[in-house]
């Protein structure tokens, strides 16, 4: 054979090498992984399932006031978050669509991926199955290994052709695998786009119920309004109550300072003189002289150390009214100003202490109970009971029931709840777990 033969018979071998790297790097290449899709999809599905059960609550706590058959304001608040739980899940909704929406269009992507790399491979056989088609016989076989300028060259040969005749088998497999692999993407991409249509369909009924919901918001409002002279009497009733209730409230966490500051200074009378002991007592900061003894000072470090994951004082419920000063739902020139938060329930809920401690004091006002309990330097209120299970002076655990939630006559069961440090109010959202 010429040596001009011989150099291209061995620069068509090198060129079948080159398609068999290429070949195997675009099946490297090929397939990359779905975990960023799945994990969003486990973790809006988590949050959708938490807002279902949300609303389903608040249809409960509908079902109970609409008993009365008279709108109300509790039937208002509570039509309202269901609202808002509502515009909530057609957004977790929209997301999961988003979500679909990006898994169909990548393994659209695959798929022409995977039939553009089907197309090289099978031109990559095709010449394969041409060069070993030219040059079947043995004689051209051995024709390339013997003009070999030495013996090391003709072992390379060899093993050229050893690997090209393994990666032609290798070549037909991968296409196997491609068209196997092609038709799973196929299927896939089949139930990506009914899991779309469902979500679509789940998200108009939604959308649907949203809108019968806001009727309702809209019909409500407008009776209510008729009914503003009389529902603003009662609602100045009521913060004469909460106001009388906070006094009392607050002249019992001053006796419990005070108490705290009297064992403190016969503490310190056998060391100090009358005039020193009282200068000291004078810069002691408040809630640290509740924490003087080691358990005081223990609860204390361990309720402030749990704060943000204390647990709600009723097993179900949404926040009706939050902390501090701001507008009232209805009536802008209303403003609230809530010492606590308040926390809607259901008909007969039982009310739970957020964390250990000692009950304090036990009020009753106006047929209504409210109990607070020390857990060292901080102390936690719970009032609107329509009774209690404790007494002045108990121990009691993480969770024990102490009373009742009281229901008014619209039906609305609604606790509400205090966090002070010392004399110093703090908002309970901050302290209680998140709803979610």
């Amino acid at each position: 054979m010429s040596s001009g033969n011989s150099k291209s018979l061995s620069t068509s071998f090198a060129k079948q090498l080159a398609l068999a790297c290429t070949g195997l790097f675009l099946f490297a290449i090929c397939f990359l992984p779905l975990s960023a899709f799945s994990e969003s999809k486990k973790d809006l599905e988590k949050k959708k399932q938490q807002i279902h059960k949300d609303i389903e609550y608040t249809n409960k706590l509908l079902s109970q006031t609409r008993k009365s058959k008279t709108a109300s304001l509790s039937q208002l608040l509570t039509l309202n978050k269901q609202i808002s739980y509502r515009s909530e899940l057609i957004g977790t909704i929209h997301s999961e669509i988003s979500n679909v929406d990006g898994q169909i269009n990548y393994t659209n992507a695959q798929i022409d991926s995977i039939l553009h790399r089907m197309d090289e491979i099978k031109r990559h056989y095709a010449d394969l199955l041409y060069f070993a088609y030219k040059n079947q016989g043995a004689f051209s076989k051995l024709s390339f290994i013997f003009s070999a300028s030495d013996f090391n060259q003709a072992y390379q040969r060899l093993k050229y052709l050893q690997q090209l005749s393994a990666y032609r088998i290798h070549q037909r497999d991968l296409i196997r695998e491609l068209a196997d692999s092609l038709s799973k993407k196929k299927g896939l991409l089949t139930g990506v786009k009914k899991d779309k249509t469902v979500l679509l369909t789940v998200q108009q009924k939604e959308k649907n119920n949203l809108s019968k919901e806001k009727q309702e918001q809209v019909a409500m409002v407008n009776t209510l309004a008729s009914k503003e002279k009389k529902l603003k009497s009662d609602l100045k009733d009521k913060q004469k109550l909460e106001a009388r209730l906070n006094r009392l409230i607050e002249n019992a966490i001053r006796k419990e300072i005070e108490a705290a500051q009297l064992a403190a200074r016969k503490r310190s009378a056998s060391t100090l003189t009358a005039s020193a002991n009282t200068k000291k007592t004078k810069v002691e900061s408040t809630p640290y002289i509740l924490s003087a003894t080691p358990e005081s000072m223990r609860l204390s470090d361990a309720f402030e150390n749990n704060k943000g994951l204390l647990p709600w004082p009723v097993e179900q419920g949404f926040i009706s009214s939050s902390y501090g000063r701001h507008g009232h739902p209805i009536w802008k020139d209303v403003v609230v100003n809530n010492s606590g938060v308040d926390i809607n329930s259901s008909k007969g809920a039982k009310v739970r202490s957020v964390f250990e401690g000692k009950v304090s004091k036990v009020i009753v006002i106006m047929n209504k109970y409210a109990v607070i309990v020390q857990h060292g330097e901080y102390f936690t209120v719970y009032s609107n009971l329509q009774d209690v299970s404790v007494k002045s002076g108990d121990v009691i655990s993480t969770k024990q029931v102490i009373g009742t939630v009281q229901t008014d006559d619209e039906g609305k069961s609604e606790v509400h709840l205090e966090i002070w440090k010392g004399s110093n109010k703090m908002d309970p959202e901050g302290w209680i777990t998140a709803r979610r």
